[in-house]
């Protein structure tokens, strides 16, 4: 019988009329039952979520970090059932999916940490004479109720970097998790209603696009945070009203191989970082510029790596990479390839689609306008280009409406920090590739790839507002006996 995953509603499990069966990308099969919430149900959460703010924004930070830290403390010790979940129910491979689970606990972690760090400044404001005897306090308190629209790709730790400052901050959030993925965080739902929060302080609804509709247009959100395509994030900025807007969107993530760089070293990352979790990662390497001189001895490192993946069923310890999300992403990834090699690009390794599964592809003299070179493909392919300069390079690099992160393997510091002072990008990852990412760091993209930036410390920013305190000193004039 195929497991049940009530959503959590405000403290509450609760069903609807439209169950949502969600199956395993391999091989189809059932794995677990949820539903779809309706939009009275997404109502009752709202209002749950305003009433639940009169408590969350005065809890003490302690009360915070005691559920924080017990959050933690659970996942850890159901690390392998979390890990199990995602691979079955995103596809990912069992070790990848391992390496998610652990990332969770830290972000958790992370948030417990950053709660106890939310501080304010004390200003000197008599900086003229008309202000003699006055300072200023300023502190950071929570909006208020926060949306929460989160990806398949990563669906227990992109959703934990929207709930833990939430959590943190003293935010109330509703959650719209993935619905391909929706079960790892009803988990997680469960978890913490075990633990003991304010009620109506978190629910976890699937929802279909009718209904996660209302969520963005909604007033009584005072943010929306949403993780996915560009073209979705900038349409729901714009209907997001008045309330604030995280977008962290996609990319085409560049990397630059430089003439002295460790080339055995760069092609065996930019191979984990072109093909991990088939290429369903933001910042995913999808183009490559290499500098002429090493282009050559650089391909054929790749080429090499590439053949050693194995591909298969995401349970099994020795797979690399396993199937794409469904039939239409793999489909949709071969006839991108297909429409490059009619433009003139030429295919070095892969290029065709078995079912789900896409074959990791690289691809050389794409033209820079293919789709596969600029847009995001979010798929197991990397395009491959010759430059004859370090400085072509990034302006290669740059040459795209995305800017999200970028890779510099060089072992020249001035090219490394021309890069860093030039990329038009929201980080520069020197001597690695940029679908590097610790939970701490500040993470999002300018131009087309998203607006503020993720990271617990900063998620918390974004989720607090600064509010001024003057205090006019009546009496600093006086001397107290």
């Amino acid at each position: 019988m195929t497991k049940k995953y009530p959503m959590y509603l405000a403290g509450e499990w609760v069903e609807s009329d439209h169950p949502l069966e969600i199956t395993n990308p391999y091989n189809g099969e059932a794995i677990g039952q949820t539903w779809l919430a309706t939009g009275d149900q997404l109502e009752q959460s709202i209002v749950a979520a305003e009433h639940a703010f009169a408590q969350t924004r005065v809890q003490p930070v302690y009360e915070r970090v005691q559920i924080l830290d017990a959050l933690a403390e659970k996942m850890k010790q159901h690390r392998d059932e979390i890990a199990s979940l995602i691979a079955m129910e995103a596809g990912k491979p069992i070790r990848d999916a391992e390496v998610e689970a652990d990332r969770g606990i830290f972000t958790v972690q992370v948030a417990s940490e950053e709660a106890k760090r939310i501080e304010g400044d004390v200003v000197p404001l008599d900086l003229l004479p008309s202000s003699k005897g006055r300072f200023g306090i300023v502190r950071r308190f929570p909006i208020g109720p926060i949306a929460g629209i989160s990806p398949f790709n990563f669906p227990l730790n992109l959703a934990l970097h929207k709930v833990a400052p939430a959590i943190a901050s003293g935010n109330p959030i509703v959650l719209k998790p993935p619905s391909r993925d929706p079960l790892v965080m009803l988990l997680i739902a469960r978890l913490l209603d075990e633990i003991g929060i304010v009620p109506g302080s978190l629910s976890v609804l699937p929802m279909d696009r009718e209904v996660g509709n209302r969520m963005v247009e909604d007033e009584r959100f005072k943010l929306l945070s949403f993780t996915g395509s560009p073209d979705v994030g900038w349409e729901m900025k714009q209907r997001s009203g008045m309330k604030k807007v995280v977008l962290e969107l996609g990319g085409n993530a560049g990397v630059i191989v430089d003439e002295d760089a460790d080339i055995a070293f760069a092609a065996q990352r930019v191979r984990v970082g072109a093909f991990a979790y088939a290429g369903q990662v933001c910042i995913s390497v999808q183009r490559v510029f290499v500098h002429e001189r090493v282009y050559d001895t650089f391909i054929d490192a790749l080429v090499q790596e590439t053949n050693r993946i194995k591909l298969g069923d995401p349970l099994d310890r020795d797979t690399d990479v396993g199937p794409m999300i469904d039939d239409k992403a793999a489909a949709r990834s071969q006839q991108w390839i297909e429409d490059a090699v009619a433009q003139g690009a030429n295919v070095l390794v892969g290029g065709k689609a078995e079912g789900r599964f896409m074959q990791p592809t690289i691809i050389e003299n794409a033209p820079k306008d293919a789709f596969v070179c600029s847009r995001e493909a979010f798929a197991p392919l990397v395009t491959v280009f010759k430059v004859p300069t370090f400085g072509k390079a990034v302006e290669a690099v740059n040459d795209s409406v995305f800017g999200l992160q970028a890779g510099v393997f060089t072992n020249n510091l001035e090219r490394g920090l021309y890069a860093y002072e030039n990329i038009e990008a929201g980080g520069v990852v020197l001597n690695d590739i940029p679908t590097y990412r610790i939970d701490h760091m500040p993470y999002g993209g300018v131009k087309s790839s998203g607006l503020s930036r993720e990271g617990i410390r900063y998620a918390i920013e974004d989720m607090t507002e600064m509010r001024l305190l003057v205090v006019n000193r009546l009496e600093s004039q006086r001397v107290i006996d």
